[in-house]
């Protein structure tokens, strides 16, 4: 904990920004998550119950563990492997912005691309 507040305060004193990167990417991994899991499980059901095909559904469901658990953990790692000082430089504030917006968008869009998939192979079924 000490340790923690003297680095806190010595990066202040140098003026440094007391922004850590790899945090803010951990957090923002870990609300994606939960907002993909929403979006994914209530845009599912609602898919199940137009089409009657469960079995998609659950295939649905398989693709976020084997698809956007390691995606995630791609933007994560690449963040966590940073120094202390690169972790509070401005200068990975575009390419932060950058991943960001990506996860984001892979966040909010994947549900709604694989329900959209899921309800055109029913369609075609």
């Amino acid at each position: 904990m000490n340790k923690a507040l003297h680095e806190k305060t010595a990066a202040k004193e140098r003026g440094a920004s007391t922004r850590d990167w790899r945090k803010g990417m951990s957090d923002n991994v870990a609300w994606a998550l939960i907002v993909y899991t929403a979006l994914h499980i209530f845009a599912t059901v609602g898919a199940m119950k137009e089409t009657g095909m469960k079995s998609l559904a659950l295939l649905a469901l398989v693709v976020l563990v084997a698809g956007i658990i390691p995606a995630c953990r791609r933007f994560e790692r690449r963040w966590r492997d940073l120094t202390d000082e690169e972790a509070a430089s401005p200068r990975f504030a575009d390419a932060y912005r950058r991943d960001q917006i990506a996860l984001w968008i892979l966040a909010i869009g994947l549900p709604f691309a694989l329900t959209a998939l899921f309800k055109g192979i029913a369609a075609m079924a």
